[in-house]
């Protein structure tokens, strides 16, 4: 099995491979939300009563939420720092910003 670094290996542009340190653990996140998502398709299948459907919603919202935080932390701490580091701290900054402002809506 191969181990997992303890930074991201960084790459500024969208087309390149990035390896996530917690992979293992996002996956689970993603197959939980996934398991989540297609219980809300059952509730809406089978008639369940509206709040119940929307309380579920809310939490597959949060828990995305919760994932999105823990990827932009991992981002910050690897790519962010090792761009600043190499000199290319202003483009990283920018794009950390952009991400934080979609995110903040």
């Amino acid at each position: 099995m191969k181990s997992q670094p303890d930074t991201l290996e960084c790459a500024h542009h969208a087309d390149h491979a990035v390896v996530q340190p917690n992979k293992s653990a996002l996956l689970k996140r993603l197959n939980r939300i996934e398991g989540q998502t297609r219980g809300v398709a059952k509730m809406v299948e089978e008639d369940r009563y509206c709040v119940d459907v929307l309380t579920q919603i809310s939490a597959i919202q949060s828990a995305l939420d919760a994932l999105a935080m823990q990827l932009l932390e991992s981002h910050t701490n690897g790519c962010v720092r090792s761009a600043i580091q190499s000199g290319d701290g202003d483009a990283a900054v920018d794009e950390l910003m952009n991400l934080v402002k979609r995110f903040a809506r």
